[in-house]
Parts: structure tokens; C-alpha cells; sequence
């Protein structure tokens, strides 16, 4: 295969995979986490666990759309502009086509059950991404990062914080006592 072709071949598969990857994201930003990492990291090696991880914090941390945040930063990563490009255009595409046929899929019975089947799935997926990364932090075995998971879910769940808030007061946490490695 000439080295256009690998190149077409490439920008094709990461549209495609970002289309479907955004056709099929119920559930915001925490459900496209696992299905990036089974796309870009497990089955393309396109990157590694921990690049995927950090371009995914990244997207989540950035003003706006977590799903377009995420392919605007992985899709430069993998092909510079044209990459950003494809991947955008492959994550927005999904919802114009479902907001152009809204109206013949918002009263249907049917498309109400299978969004409402999707919605479970969606809530296991965000459950899933919770334990994993809880292990993770539990593998490191640092009081420090436990403490902020917990306390953050506390202030929330009980509580009733606002998660902004909450996320704030966690990122002035980290940025003045995770910068020291023996906490982190």
C-alpha cells in the first residue's frame, strides 16, 4: 500500500470510528471515555492507555462539548490539522442528522424504548469508568487522591455541591499538595 493510501486509509478509519463512536454516545462526556480507549488505544494502538487518558482530562477540563473537546484534541494529536478536522466532523455530524429528524423521532414509541435501553447501557458504561479509575488510584495506594474521590462524591451526593464548585475546590487541592510526588 503507496504511502497516500495508508494515509487515506487512516483519515477513513478515524472518521468512521469517531462517527460511530458519537452516534452511539448516550450519556455525555464519562460514556465516550471507554469507547476512545477501546477504539484509539486497544484496537488501533493509535496511543497509549495513559496519552488517551490525558487528552481525555484535557477535553473534559476545556470550555464546551466533552465529545468535540475529545476529538478536537485527539484528532490533532493523531493527524495535526487534518486529523482535528476529520474527527470534528465525524463527532458533530451524528447529532445535525438526529436534530434534523427530531421531530419524526420525538413522539415515536419505539425510538423512546430503544433511547431508553440506550440510557442503561450508558449508566453501566459511566458505573464501569467509575471503578476503573477508582482502582487505579487505589493501586497507588496515596491517602491523598482517595480522600479528594471521596470527599468530592460526600459534598455532592449528600451534600448537594454543585459539581463546579466541587471540581474547583479540587483543582486547587491538587495543583498546591498533588504537585509534591509523595502525595500523588
Amino acid at each position: 500500500m503507496g504511502e497516500a493510501a495508508a494515509e487515506k486509509d487512516f483519515y477513513w478509519k478515524l472518521f468512521k470510528s469517531t462517527f460511530i463512536i458519537s452516534a452511539f454516545t448516550i450519556g455525555g462526556g464519562f460514556v465516550i471515555i471507554p469507547l476512545l480507549k477501546a477504539k484509539f488505544v486497544d484496537e488501533y494502538k493509535w496511543m497509549d492507555d495513559k496519552e488517551a487518558l490525558n487528552l481525555v482530562a484535557i477535553a473534559q477540563s476545556a470550555p464546551g462539548v466533552v465529545a468535540a473537546n475529545a476529538a478536537i484534541s485527539m484528532g490533532y494529536k493523531l493527524g495535526g490539522i487534518r486529523g482535528t478536522l476529520t474527527a470534528l466532523l465525524a463527532t458533530i455530524l451524528p447529532p445535525l442528522i438526529i436534530s434534523y429528524a427530531y421531530d419524526a423521532f420525538a413522539h415515536n414509541q419505539y425510538i423512546q424504548l430503544v433511547l431508553k435501553g440506550m440510557q442503561c447501557g450508558a449508566t453501566a458504561i459511566i458505573i464501569n469508568v467509575a471503578i476503573d479509575l477508582l482502582k487505579k488510584e487505589l493501586k497507588k495506594k496515596f491517602a491523598l487522591p482517595l480522600l479528594i474521590i471521596v470527599g468530592t462524591f460526600i459534598a455532592n451526593y449528600f451534600f448537594n455541591v454543585n459539581l463546579m464548585y466541587a471540581v474547583i475546590v479540587d483543582a486547587v487541592i491538587g495543583f498546591f499538595l498533588l504537585r509534591d510526588k509523595k502525595y500523588a
